[in-house]
């Protein structure tokens, strides 16, 4: 009876050692997941805020290059997706 004893506490002490050690490489895991999110956060939280100053940097560009009429600097709006209309179009005719 003694020696079946034996053999079970054994036999959990390898098992909780096991569990252990499995255990420190899902946390060593998490750290290098955690610090990735983290990193990207950064870079969300930096574009954001980079933004509102692209924003504010293609409206003075606009209004420059509408202002003076300024064809390269319009050209290159367009050719990033920033559509300029000047209020000099023409209206469609009636039918």
């Amino acid at each position: 009876m003694r020696q079946k004893g034996k053999i079970v506490a054994t036999g959990l002490s390898v098992l909780v050692l096991l569990l252990v050690l499995v255990n420190i490489v899902i946390t060593i895991g998490n750290h290098s997941i955690q610090s990735d999110v983290s990193e990207r956060q950064q870079v969300i939280a930096q574009t954001m805020q980079l933004e509102a100053l692209n924003r504010q940097l293609i409206n003075v560009l606009a209004n420059l290059a509408l202002k003076t009429n300024d064809e390269p600097l319009m050209d290159v709006l367009a050719a990033a997706g920033i559509n300029l209309q000047t209020g000099q179009q023409t209206k469609p005719p009636a039918k």
